[in-house]
């Protein structure tokens, strides 16, 4: 048996399914890898894999000032390798190693020009003046810029490098980040290589996106619904489709649920649409619902005062009272309603029964300033 054994272990160790493979070392040049992501919004996001370099040589050397234009030359180099020659020299990698990659989950624009979703190959034309080029290449997997090829550039677009504090890793960040777009920078040693990246017509992924899930679990709860149809109302945008969201949250048959929420939704979506009088009904069936709470009542007043209908706000703080009694945030409706129209004086009684009532300093605080405020404004008159 053991000479069987030992025959069958020959075997496997001289066979060619060991050729050529080794164990798992530290990176080249100790260059580590690292990754950063950058969500855009709820559903886009940015992801860069990259191999970080260090100021410092793994001989221990400080490069200092020897960054850029020497260890990292200006424009395109003859590597010598792969497809790297004379007649196609290489740009810089943007980083080292392995391909440096950039994910756009969606379709984006990076400096204001288009890409499609996917992983490309990043590489930079570094300049010694002037806008560097950034290379977004089709070619994901190369190892570094030895087989770049312009024909399989995705896109070039151009960004200007710019003075950092001191980086001793190479190192990409967000600097910028905003609800449909954010700012990506690629920091070393004390220069900084910021480029813009944008989700264009968010509002347009988010809607795709709503279409999906409402065909889903979320679709089947009111909430779903009107969460979809209230986004819609409040970026103005897919007014027509967010009315039947809007309705489904009020009335379908697996949950629909009539309350302020869905009612003021619908409402405020056909204000949008033109239908003035439809829009005025239903927000009467919301204010008037019985589950209708005293906080959401002031905050419709508080609306119309933003929309500058300061008359209707003042009938919908009086309404507040008739529904909810005489207690302390319908005063404070009030002194809101009359002080929008220029009634100081009455808007100054309603702020001091408020002032009386409030049940905790952050209130009472809050009313003192504004009462302080009603009384500059009734003395001005």
């Amino acid at each position: 048996m053991k000479t069987i054994f030992y025959v069958l272990i020959s075997l496997f160790l001289s066979s060619s399914v060991l050729v050529g493979q080794t164990v798992t070392q530290p990176p080249s040049g100790a260059n580590q890898k690292s990754s950063v992501t950058q969500h855009i919004g709820g559903l886009a996001y940015v992801t860069i894999n990259y191999s970080s370099p260090d100021v410092t040589s793994p001989q221990g050397d400080d490069r200092t000032g020897k960054i850029w234009g020497q260890l990292v030359p200006w424009g395109l180099q003859n590597l010598n390798f792969g497809k790297s020659n004379a007649e196609n020299p290489s740009p810089w990698r943007a980083g080292a190693n392995e391909n440096t990659t950039i994910h756009f989950s969606h379709d984006m624009n990076v400096q204001g020009k288009p890409i499609k979703s996917g992983t490309y190959g990043f590489h930079v034309i570094p300049k010694e003046t002037g806008a560097w080029t950034l290379i977004f290449s089709n070619n994901s997997t190369a190892w570094g810029s030895y087989f770049y090829d312009e024909s399989e550039d995705a896109l070039r677009v151009e960004a200007t490098p710019e003075e950092s504090e001191y980086h001793e890793w190479l190192t990409y960040e967000f600097t910028d980040r905003q609800p449909s777009n954010c700012t990506v920078a690629l920091k070393w040693e004390k220069l900084a290589l910021p480029f813009k990246v944008e989700v264009p017509n968010i509002h347009d992924m988010y809607v795709e996106n709503f279409r999906k899930e409402l065909q889903s679990g979320a679709g089947f709860t009111w909430q779903g619904q009107q969460a979809a149809a209230a986004y819609c109302y409040q970026n103005d945008v897919n007014l027509e489709e967010a009315l039947t969201w809007a309705e489904n949250a009020i009335s379908m048959p697996f949950g629909g649920q009539a309350n302020f929420t869905t009612l003021s939704t619908k409402a405020n979506i056909l204000r949008k649409l033109g239908k003035e009088d439809e829009a005025a009904k239903t927000m009467k069936l919301a204010i008037e619902h019985p589950t209708t709470g005293i906080f959401q009542i002031h905050q419709y007043g508080r609306q119309l005062i933003g929309e500058g209908k300061k008359k209707e706000a003042l009938e919908v703080f009086e309404y507040n009272m008739k529904k909810n009694g005489d207690v302390w945030p319908v005063r404070v409706g009030l002194a809101r309603g009359y002080s929008a129209l220029g009634k100081y004086d009455k808007a100054i009684e309603h702020c001091k029964i408020a002032l009386e009532r409030a049940p905790d300093k952050l209130n009472k605080d809050g009313l003192t300033t504004s009462l302080e405020k009603l009384e500059k404004k009734e003395d001005m008159n």
